[in-house]
């Protein structure tokens, strides 16, 4: 019994990959030489926010993904953590800018929550919370994959989302 104690979960496996996965997507070369997202650390945290809200969209109204989300987002965190520690950011600032990533991250949520699938309010969106609120020749492309996005997640049953696969599409 003690043993089971140190035993990997292996619900968290399945986070892990989901999560492995919207990191990936929100690598790919294209929105930032193509789209004109900054490639910054606030852009790539940008971008990776908008991937996690996107999966997080997808799962809100279904009631046994309520843990596997809370755990994705928990384990977005801890990234977000480690990723400022590894960039020098001291212990007692560390909470401060949590803090400050966890609103900027729900406030892009409730605003693509607002636009739904609508390009014209989801590239305002994107203006506002990607481009710093400067008007970006990228931000009508980054729309139209953010739609797409919400219909391919839309598509993708819970079941394998919860299982750990998760597709999403090429941003070009």
């Amino acid at each position: 019994m003690v043993l089971s104690l140190f035993r990997k979960s292996t619900a968290a496996e399945p986070v892990k990959a989901v999560y492995a996965a919207i990191v990936t997507q929100s690598r790919q070369p294209a929105f930032y030489a193509d789209w004109g997202v900054p490639d910054t650390v606030t852009g790539r945290f940008d971008i990776l926010s908008l991937h996690l809200a996107l999966l997080l969209r997808r799962l809100r109204h279904e009631e046994e993904a309520r843990r596997f989300s809370q755990a994705l987002f928990d384990l977005f965190l801890e990234d977000m953590d480690r990723s400022l520690r590894d960039l020098g950011i001291g212990d007692l600032s560390i909470p401060k800018r949590i803090k400050q990533m966890t609103g900027l991250f729900y406030g892009l949520l409730a605003r693509l929550d607002a636009a739904g699938d609508d390009i014209g309010t989801l590239e305002a969106v994107l203006i506002r919370n990607i481009y710093g609120g400067t008007a970006n020749d990228g931000a009508a492309p980054l729309a139209s994959y953010v739609a797409a996005e919400m219909a391919r997640l839309a598509g993708q049953p819970v079941a394998a989302i919860l299982a750990g696969k998760v597709e999403m599409g090429e941003a070009a």
